[in-house]
């Protein structure tokens, strides 16, 4: 990694037949790599094997020693790896998608003490419910939220040639990273002067 550089995981939570979620995470990517802060890895949950039964112990008590299938092994390194994230999820039924829950379950200490932002697309509110849900659950995970992210309502008539209409999500979206970056450069210092005390 450059020096400087923090890693950036960008994670397309939806694994769903004719998903969106790809061209939305291409663009966010594209906009990390011109922010200039960043390492951009986009991790696509539909090439992982995810199952939905998890094993007896948590992956908190059992850490390194977790059994997770071999097929997660590339996701379980990235998120270890990661200095933030980005999670960019659709909107089901008021919610995240079932696949993006499970890939957050299987894991613990990864999302531990590091940074998150959101992007989300939808219907009229844009995937808002979703990161909501979202904000609960990696919280309990003790990583760090960020409150200024993306939402794309009615995303089939707000994007076009892979790109939203909306003149502003550049801007919005540097906010993002300007804030990812400040928490994953705070973040980082911490946990190596430190454990973090979960």
């Amino acid at each position: 990694m450059e020096k400087n550089k923090h890693k950036l995981v960008i994670i397309v939570g939806s694994v769903r037949d004719g998903r969106f979620g790809p061209v939305v995470a291409s663009w966010v990517a594209e906009q990390a790599g011109m922010h200039g802060g960043f390492e951009v890895d986009v991790v696509d949950l539909a090439g992982i094997d995810i199952p939905l039964e998890l094993p007896a112990a948590s992956p908190k008590s059992a850490g390194d020693d977790y059994p997770r299938p071999a097929g997660m092994a590339a996701l379980t390194s990235a998120l270890q790896d990661a200095d933030a994230f980005i999670v960019v999820t659709p909107e089901y039924n008021h919610s995240y998608p079932a696949s993006l829950k499970a890939a957050i379950d299987w894991h613990f200490t990864q999302w531990t003490a590091k940074p998150v932002g959101f992007v989300s697309y939808g219907g009229a509110a844009g995937g808002r419910h979703a990161v909501l849900h979202l904000e609960n659950v990696l919280t309990e995970l003790h990583a760090v939220t960020i409150r200024d992210g993306l939402a794309f309502p009615n995303y089939f008539t707000a994007w076009q040639d892979g790109q939203p209409l909306d003149p502003q999500a550049p801007g919005y979206t540097k906010t993002m990273l300007d804030q990812l970056a400040w928490w994953a450069v705070a973040l980082r210092a911490a946990r190596d002067a430190a454990p973090y005390p979960a």
